[in-house]
């Protein structure tokens, strides 16, 4: 049963983000050059080039941009940007063990806030170091 929640409220976080990707954007496209696979809830993203959108539902957008397949993402919870690794320009953090990568953390440089993203539980004895990305914004064509 709660497999069966969490699909349906993954399904219409996904609708509810294709409708806001047809609306304005309350911020500007930012670009992010990733040189490593990571994780993005369940899916698993390649090294590249990634624009990365907030909605105005809220939503983030990840678009790998030669693969022109976007995934949605949905913040877990605000953090005051001092107290961690959005110190500094716009940027992208991914919390990195053992190899593996996955998105944790993303500043957009003009919020007073930056957002956490949901990831695994670290197993007993293991330790997580940050990586990361910094953010460009998109000029205007």
């Amino acid at each position: 049963m709660k497999k069966l929640t969490t699909k349906l409220m993954i399904a219409a976080t996904v609708l509810v983000a294709l409708a806001g990707a047809a609306s304005a954007q309350s911020q500007p496209t930012m670009t992010a050059q990733i040189p490593f696979e990571f994780r993005v809830g369940n899916h698993i993203m390649a090294p590249g080039t990634y624009q990365i959108d907030k909605l105005d539902t809220g939503i983030f957008r990840l678009l790998d941009v030669h693969l022109r397949r976007p995934i949605v993402v949905l913040p877990q919870a605000r953090v005051d940007p001092r107290k961690g690794s959005a110190l500094g320009s716009p940027n992208l953090a991914f919390a990195c063990t053992g190899g593996s990568c996955v998105l944790a953390q993303l500043w957009s440089g003009s919020e007073s806030y930056a957002y956490t993203f949901p990831r695994p539980k670290l197993g007993k004895g293991e330790e997580a170091s940050l990586r990361v990305i910094p953010l460009q914004p998109n000029r205007a064509e």
